[in-house]
């Protein structure tokens, strides 16, 4: 969290990062090994999801530029 006032990356709310923060590691760590592939399998939605964002971020920045 940036500015630690729980508004998270960009302003997307607690949870929306990559884990990298001091409130850190990704909470599927807490899972036990019988949900590890559900964990697995909704991390990367949520990395598809972040990446599909990036995207659009990037893409308007693009036209800006032109």
């Amino acid at each position: 969290m940036p500015a630690f006032d729980g508004t998270g990356p960009r302003g997307f709310g607690p949870m929306t990062g990559r884990g990298f923060g001091s409130c850190g590691y990704r909470y599927r760590r807490f899972y036990s090994p019988r949900n590890e592939l559900a964990a697995l399998e909704q991390e990367i939605k949520e990395l598809e999801e972040e990446i599909a964002i990036l995207r659009e971020e990037k893409k308007a920045l693009e036209v800006q530029k032109k």
